[in-house]
């Protein structure tokens, strides 16, 4: 069995790193619970400095060395929940809302009618809404778990997909490799890179930063989509995250998966702002989206269409269940992917329990950005346009290959002098921010975050010039 670090670099096609050059250091567990957690996620942040490497070098002739400590890489997967914000006091306060908290409780496996466990997941208003409608239920835990011991679990589980909310039926990891869906992806790496079309190779631009000149739209919304976004930015990129005005987000994971880029309003469904978003495309170097899948074909911007409008285009998908098998068109989210690939099975010695990270919403995003820059990288020496596909329920089966270190105590975290070690201040327009700045270190090009979190649609859509000031308005 290759270890987590072995098998990321399986991706990337060439020989491991020389000794000396990449440095993991800890172990798990640093979290309450069996799973390797923080070693796996480590090592795919090891690998995006890997990958990053591999550009700093097309660009100098030079590798730089790369070090990163598994608590601190397991703290990313609690991003959000170590973000504090400014009071008008002057004290800092949990970005984090009540009623959030309150959602996540809800969001949990329950015990159905014929002896198995289902998880409902209750997430955004309107699909919490349309959830509460299929159980009957109101929206406490004790009244979900009531409306979920009426139903069979595959049945709950085939109710769920057919009023398009979100959940599934909590399996043994045996049991998800053993029907099809499993199979599939187990016989896919932990990220695809798929050559879609041919073009030209692109050198990388000119510039200090290893993704300097390197421009991306972010179609993403929730974790693991703007995260792999982030992590692009972290190393230079122009991003530009696009929403439409009034589509739901989660606040606290609104300001945390957005440091270093900038945010537009466009709604593909309307004829000018589908046409700006094309417009942008043209000069758009990596365009990635999280949308239900096929939705996004609908409005024009499919991975062949946009290989067509802009040869050379990195098109990144980030899905729960990837792009082939049975459950691909079903929509999920990080607790879903649990359930479904045995991790929230074995959560507990005595009943099925949730992870106490988002750690395949983090470890997805940071597989896309690394696929990402491989795709790059082939690009500057091959040519072509590529698809990059990662997803959350292959990021749960990776987590599981690592094996665990057993049931550990309650209550396991960072210490507050750990955290306060990790956390940098940021001053975007909500008020100041201490959160965690970006936990990679690079000898040469430290990562880093160049702007704050964006007001969300507070950006004209249009890219920066090499100096980071506004050089193409799109009409």
């Amino acid at each position: 069995m290759p270890t987590a670090f072995e098998e990321v670099m399986a991706a990337r096609g060439k020989n491991m790193p020389t000794d000396g050059e990449v440095n993991i250091t800890g172990t798990d567990p640093v979290y309450s619970t069996k799973f390797k957690i923080g070693e796996t996620v480590t090592a795919v942040l090891a690998g995006v400095g890997t990958a990053v490497n591999d550009i700093h070098e097309l660009k100098t002739g030079r590798r730089q060395k790369i070090a990163i400590d598994v608590r601190h890489g397991a703290a990313t997967l609690r991003s959000g929940d170590y973000a504090q914000q400014q009071s008008l006091g002057g004290s800092y306060e949990p970005l984090i809302s009540k009623s959030y908290r309150a959602m996540a409780g809800m969001t949990q496996p329950f015990p159905t009618r014929d002896g198995r466990w289902v998880l409902p997941h209750f997430s955004l208003p309107h699909l919490q809404a349309r959830m509460q409608k299929l159980l009957g239920c109101e929206a406490t835990p004790e009244s979900a778990a009531k409306a979920v011991a009426k139903w069979d679990a595959l049945e709950l589980e085939a109710a769920i997909d057919e009023h398009r909310v979100c959940g599934g039926m909590v399996r043994t990891n045996a049991e998800w490799l053993a029907q099809a869906h499993g199979k599939v992806l187990a016989a896919k790496p932990i990220v695809e890179v798929i050559k879609i079309a041919d073009s030209a190779p692109e050198p990388m631009p000119a510039g200090a930063r290893p993704l300097g000149g390197i421009r991306v739209l972010d179609l993403t919304r929730i974790l693991a989509g703007p995260t792999c976004a982030r992590t692009l930015a972290e190393h230079g990129a122009d991003v530009l995250m696009v929403t439409a005005e009034g589509l739901p987000q989660i606040p606290h994971a609104l300001v945390d998966t957005n440091h270093g880029k900038r945010s537009t309003y466009l709604d593909l469904g309307n004829p000018d702002d589908n046409a700006r978003l094309k417009a942008l495309a043209r000069d758009a170097d990596v365009f990635s989206q999280g949308y239900r899948p096929g939705m996004i074909e609908r409005f024009g911007f499919g991975p062949q269409e946009l290989a067509q409008v802009r040869p050379g285009i990195i098109y990144t998908s980030i899905s729960c269940y990837g792009a082939d098998g049975p459950f691909s068109h079903r929509a999920g989210w990080e607790q879903v992917a649990q359930a479904m690939t045995g991790i929230c099975h074995e959560g507990a010695p005595e009943r099925p329990q949730l992870l106490p990270a988002a750690a395949n919403d983090y470890t997805t995003g940071y597989l896309g950005a690394y696929g990402v820059l491989l795709a790059l990288a082939r690009r500057a020496t091959e040519g072509g346009s590529y698809h990059v596909r990662v997803s959350l329920c292959q990021s749960g089966m990776f987590i599981y290959r690592q094996g665990d270190v057993g049931y550990q105590q309650p209550g396991l975290d960072l210490s507050p002098a750990e955290l306060d070690a990790l956390r940098i201040e940021s001053h975007p327009a909500s008020g100041k921010l201490r959160h965690l700045g970006p936990v990679l270190q690079m000898s040469e090009t430290q990562p880093l975050w160049d702007k704050p979190t964006p007001v969300l649609g507070g950006d004209r859509p249009e890219w920066l010039d090499t100096g980071g000031t506004s050089a193409k308005t799109v009409k």
